[in-house]
């Protein structure tokens, strides 16, 4: 009898399953348009482009230099601040160079003192920052410390008045969110814009947000961004095109277009406030209604499992499971997450990202019994007749782990341990698993050896929990066996009992 496991719907597929993927489909029209820009038009705006940071730099680095310390600590003001509007039309300039020439803009934008925060999503390319052109004042941005020191970007960086995060401070996190506050109360300070997805997706949905913008508890303004042409040059993603590629192919376009839109300010409520994670969680889905797009909670850690099943030669997808979620409702670590992947990987032999009935039957060393089948569909959640890696992970969970228990190994034992000697000889072994799962001698053989650690010809319950605990599968086939036994006893005497009633 096949045991059913409650679909939980917390835990169902999401319904954009991979976020982090994106091809540039090229048609002959296209790739002779981008030959022939490539030769005439693309080096030209490049050109304009390099020609726009360089008037761009010396303007910056003239409203940063010659600041005392307690200057550097307050916002630009003066003629310092008024450099930024050229600064700011440089920015358009050079935005219409690199081809973003039908800039659309929506909304009412706002201030920093009705927003200190804007928050803007999907963030799906490099190119997203030139939104920051487009607010009614340069924008700050959340930037790694060690920016602040390279030539020529440092001035330019400097000018938007960054919020440094040192990553070697253990207090970073708070000092960043310590910052937003301060310059929030203070007043004067430009809008930090933050991009609270925290890396690149394929614009299908909005992933997991960040808390950094949220902590402050401070009004936000949500932005979205769209790019709707025919053909996507823009969306840098983890699995796609690169930097460069995306780069000259936006270049060699006629024509990229570019929607921002502001949406209303979004000021917390105080239990918002309290909760930083409510209150990203609100803004999210306000701004995934005005995109019409899904939320998931995939987040930067499912993009550290894709370049793990790189690594393991899987196929990158394999690592996406919504880790945020798996986190929160099976308490599962990323380090947790890291070492089952490699175990899905030794399993899946064939390195395609699922693993067969075949390959759950040869890791357990076991037949491909009724009992085994019973355990594998349990795991296949979606019926596919594989498992996934997702599906690995919460059968584990909620399939394995709950049966692994002490007193169900204790029980295991117990049966395998007929002669009642307090350890398992391979003969025990053998006798019980041919019985139960018509093992051959040669197969019981080598699970014997790698239960017996000490290799003394006998499995005590210390060496048979311990290998019971690196592979609690075993567990979960071990009580589905236990149940068919017992059904087939009722079942058995179900049937002795009606025909006796039959001859009377």
């Amino acid at each position: 009898m096949k045991r059913e496991i409650p679909r939980q719907q917390s835990l169902i597929v999401p319904e954009i399953q991979n976020p982090f993927v994106h091809k540039v489909h090229l048609g002959y029209l296209d790739m002779i348009q981008v030959a022939f820009m490539s030769v005439t038009i693309a080096p030209l705006r490049l050109l304009l482009v390099g020609i726009s940071l360089l008037l761009a730099w010396p303007l910056a680095a003239l409203a940063v230099s010659f600041r005392s310390k307690e200057e550097q600590n307050q916002p630009l003001s003066g003629w310092r601040k008024i450099i930024g509007t050229p600064c700011l039309y440089l920015g358009r300039f050079m935005t219409f160079c690199i081809g973003f020439q039908n800039m659309k803009i929506k909304g009412k934008r706002v201030t920093s003192s009705d927003a200190p925060v804007i928050c803007g999503a999907p963030h799906s390319s490099f190119f997203d920052v030139l939104t920051a052109f487009y607010c009614l004042e340069l924008p700050s941005f959340v930037s790694r410390a060690e920016n602040n020191e390279m030539f020529l970007i440092s001035a330019l960086l400097k000018f938007t008045q960054p919020v440094l995060v040192k990553r070697e401070d253990p207090n970073s996190r708070q000092n960043t969110v310590k910052e937003i506050q301060n310059r929030a109360q203070a007043g004067g300070w430009p809008q930090i814009l933050i991009f609270p997805e925290g890396t690149c997706t394929n614009r299908s949905c909005l992933i997991s947000f960040k808390l950094g913008a949220f902590h402050p508890g401070v009004p936000v303004q949500p932005v979205c961004l769209r790019y709707p042409n025919r053909l996507d040059t823009v969306t840098w993603t983890w699995e796609g095109p690169g930097v460069f590629t995306l780069l000259w192919l936006t270049l060699c376009q006629f024509n990229t277009r570019l929607e921002i839109e502001y949406l209303p300010v979004y000021t917390p409520s105080e239990e918002e406030k309290a909760d930083p994670k409510l209150f990203a969680n609100n803004v999210r889905k306000v701004m995934a209604e005005a995109l019409g797009v899904p939320v998931t909670d995939h987040t930067y850690d499912d993009c550290r499992l894709m370049m793990k099943a790189r690594k393991l030669n899987l196929p990158m997808e394999s690592g996406l499971v919504e880790f945020q979620k798996l986190h929160k409702k099976l308490g599962i670590s990323v380090d947790d997450m890291h070492t089952l992947l490699e175990k899905f990987s030794s399993i899946d032999l064939q390195g395609k990202g699922v693993i067969t009935v075949s390959e759950f039957s040869k890791y357990l060393q076991v037949p491909e019994s009724q009992s085994l089948k019973d355990v594998f569909a349990m795991y296949d959640r979606d019926g596919s007749g594989s498992i996934d890696f997702r599906e690995y992970v919460i059968g584990l969970s909620l399939i394995s782990a709950p049966v692994n228990t002490d007193s169900t190994i204790s029980l295991a034992f117990q049966l395998f341990d007929s002669s009642k000697q307090g350890y398992i000889s391979e003969e025990d072994l053998s006798h019980i698993l041919y019985n139960s799962f018509a093992m051959l001698d040669v197969d019981v053989a080598e699970l014997f050896k790698q239960i017996d650690a000490d290799e003394d010809g006998k499995i005590t319950y210390g060496e048979f929990k311990a290998f019971a605990e690196k592979r609690p599968e075993y567990a979960a086939v071990f009580m589905a066996y236990q149940e068919l036994k017992k059904d087939d006893t009722n079942g058995n005497a179900t049937t002795e009992t009606e025909g006796h009633v039959k001859s009377e």
